[in-house]
């Protein structure tokens, strides 16, 4: 199903299933899988990691999630979506979910899995029947962009309080303040924070304005054309994979010892068993609390921010809910991780220089290998990775998510996005968010209507 852009709010709209050769469809595939700019992709994969390692770590440490499946499955739905996409299409955990899994002592595995499997379900009968395309048509734009805000602005603030504050994820709390020096310090956390601004600028937009004032330009003395070149090679550095090995490079220094621990190979993979109970619990505390934001922001603001980033793109919000809910009914039954797309994730990978499937592919190659090859011994590694680094990568992906409801150009649209972001942000949840912007943005309409049949009426009554 492909989509055409004549929609003024949201730029899908359902055409007329086409028929495609098998020599289309490869090179369709290629297309989605090219590789832009080798170090460019590689960065970008590295964009959506602080979100990704502190749940699946602190699930692993507190529920026993099998890391080393959880691995295998989402290196190979990282590698399917890049695929079918064609963009850095995110692979996160559901964070519903892993919050209701860490923070409840009765919600395990069997819980975690039946939940994801309910949530799958919902999502390709949403995406099948044609349901969730009409919901993304009656959501307005400057809703959407609230959305992306609160989550943007929650993952910004996470991060802030994995940089300052010493956490401890296996009981998902923190436990005191981060000191200032020392291999998980303060200070490194600033000064990768201070490296990748100085690397990455604001964004796309600087560079953009950076090359136009290079191809303006007739004239140039000997300093300035250093300088330039100074700069290109700057912003040519993979900032984000530096920090990332650099982190890998600290873990193994702050526990030497670590390398003892590794059992080579896969771990096992078994069908989990889920009771009638399990069922009930999952539905109630995982699914229910998890669909509104499934929807909103792995859906709906996913297809939105994925068409403001690549308009040449077309695909609806139907099949993005059918990849996400196809994904948790194969693995959750093996005990992976429920996983979901995100807006969030997307705009990190896009920040740090992903611009096509590739970026992911390349990200899901290398949880698979992991997977295969070190298994669950690799929480070991991940428990020593030093958390204020994930913090600065999770704040500046949380950034960009926010940037993006920047476009909001009249005064009413920008009152609506951010009584809906403030409401996400302070009731904690999405869906109070979603339905107080809801209902401001239909006030509002009917408050203009009046407004305008008044202003006839009078203009009736005044003529001669």
């Amino acid at each position: 199903m492909e989509d055409d852009p004549s929609n003024t709010n949201h730029p899908q709209a359902p055409t007329k299933f086409k028929f495609t050769s098998p020599s289309g469809v490869f090179q369709k595939l290629r297309s989605n899988l090219a590789i832009r700019s080798k170090w460019g992709e590689i960065n970008g994969a590295m964009g959506d990691l602080g979100t990704y390692i502190p749940i699946v770590l602190a699930l692993t440490l507190a529920k026993d999630l099998n890391l080393g499946t959880t691995l295998i499955f989402t290196g190979v739905y990282n590698m399917v979506t890049g695929a079918i996409y064609g963009v850095p299409m995110p692979v996160q955990p559901m964070k519903a979910i892993a919050a209701a899994g860490i923070s409840s002592a009765n919600f395990g595995i069997p819980e975690i899995m039946a939940a994801g499997i309910c949530t799958g379900a919902i999502l390709v009968f949403l995406g099948v029947t044609g349901l969730m395309q009409l919901v993304y048509r009656l959501i307005p734009l400057s809703v959407v962009r609230g959305i992306q805000l609160s989550q943007g602005l929650s993952f910004a603030m996470t991060a802030v309080k994995y940089i300052r504050q010493v956490q401890n994820f296996s009981k998902s709390k923190s436990a005191g303040i981060r000191h200032w020096l020392g291999l998980d310090g303060l200070v490194l956390a600033i000064v990768c924070a201070c490296f990748i601004v100085v690397v990455n600028g604001a964004g796309e937009e600087n560079e953009e304005t950076e090359s136009y004032r290079e191809s303006g330009d007739d004239i140039e003395d000997q300093s300035s054309t250093r300088k330039r070149k100074w700069k290109k090679i700057m912003m040519a550095l993979p900032s984000a994979f530096m920090i990332f090995l650099l982190g890998v490079v600290l873990a193994f220094i702050r526990e030497p010892k670590v390398v003892r621990g590794f059992k080579f190979g896969p771990s096992s993979i078994a069908v989990v068993k889920i009771s009638r109970h399990a069922w009930k619990e999952g539905f109630i505390k995982g699914t229910i609390p998890q669909l509104p934001l499934s929807i909103l922001n792995s859906v709906i603001a996913v297809c939105k921010l994925s068409y403001d980033l690549f308009p040449d793109k077309d695909f609806s919000t139907a099949s993005v809910a059918v990849t996400v809910g196809l994904m948790n009914l194969v693995g959750c039954w093996f005990g992976a991780m429920p996983c979901c797309h995100g807006a969030g994730g997307l705009a990190g990978q896009y920040k740090f220089g992903g611009r096509s499937g590739g970026c992911v592919a390349i990200l899901g190659a290398a949880k698979l290998i992991l997977g295969l090859v070190l298994g669950s011994s690799l929480v070991k590694v991940l428990d020593q990775f030093p958390v204020g680094v994930l913090g600065v990568l999770l704040l500046f992906a949380g950034i960009e998510l926010a940037m993006a409801a920047r476009d909001m150009n009249s005064k009413e649209e920008a009152f609506v996005m951010l009584i809906c972001a403030a409401v996400s942000l302070v009731g904690s949840s999405a869906a109070l968010g979603f339905l107080c912007g809801m209902v401001v943005h239909v006030l509002l309409k009917l408050r203009n209507l009046s407004s305008f049949r008044s202003c006839s009426t009078t203009w009736m009554q005044g003529r001669p």
